[in-house]
């Protein structure tokens, strides 16, 4: 099962190193990894997707909380949260499909960042079935390359 884990961290050299190692260390995957500056500068949160069972989440949560720089571990997975992920995609723009590209892009409210005389790129953010599916709608008119950022989230506020 894919599990999205909220990492606070003190914003210090060797933290991603030490995470990533802990993950190659013992065998787990890590499908994205996505870390940056909190509110506070002093503090990063990473977010990182992987797989595995119940207990192989609670054993990777119970060696990121032994880690020196960690400061809170949260499983998201299973409460409510917001994610988006990110993803440019270079499609071939030919005088026959570009009316179409437009039109997918449009529905799924997307932007054009660049054009060129046969491409378009793409840039389109929301959930990962958002994203999955426009590309189901864009292979069969000729994807080039896409790049993906990872995924972010953040638990939803509780209602009073």
């Amino acid at each position: 099962m894919r599990h999205v884990i909220s990492v606070l961290v003190d914003n210090v050299p060797g933290v991603v190193s030490r995470i990533s190692g802990l993950f190659s260390g013992r065998g787990f995957n890590i499908e994205s990894f996505v870390g940056a500056p909190s509110l506070d500068p002093n503090f990063s949160r990473i977010i990182i997707v992987t797989e595995g069972n119940d207990q192989i989440i609670e054993q990777i949560i119970k060696q990121l909380n032994k880690l020196i720089d960690v400061i809170k571990v949260t499983d998201l997975t299973g409460s409510q949260f917001v994610d988006r992920e990110m993803i440019l995609i270079r499609v071939k723009a030919e005088e026959s499909n570009r009316a179409e590209v437009l039109r997918i892009v449009d529905i799924f409210r997307g932007k054009i960042v660049d054009v060129s005389p046969n491409f378009y790129t793409i840039e389109i953010t929301g959930d990962q079935g958002k994203l999955e599916a426009i590309l189901d709608l864009l292979k069969p008119l000729g994807i080039q390359e896409i790049v993906r950022s990872g995924c972010i989230a953040l638990p939803r506020a509780k209602k009073k």
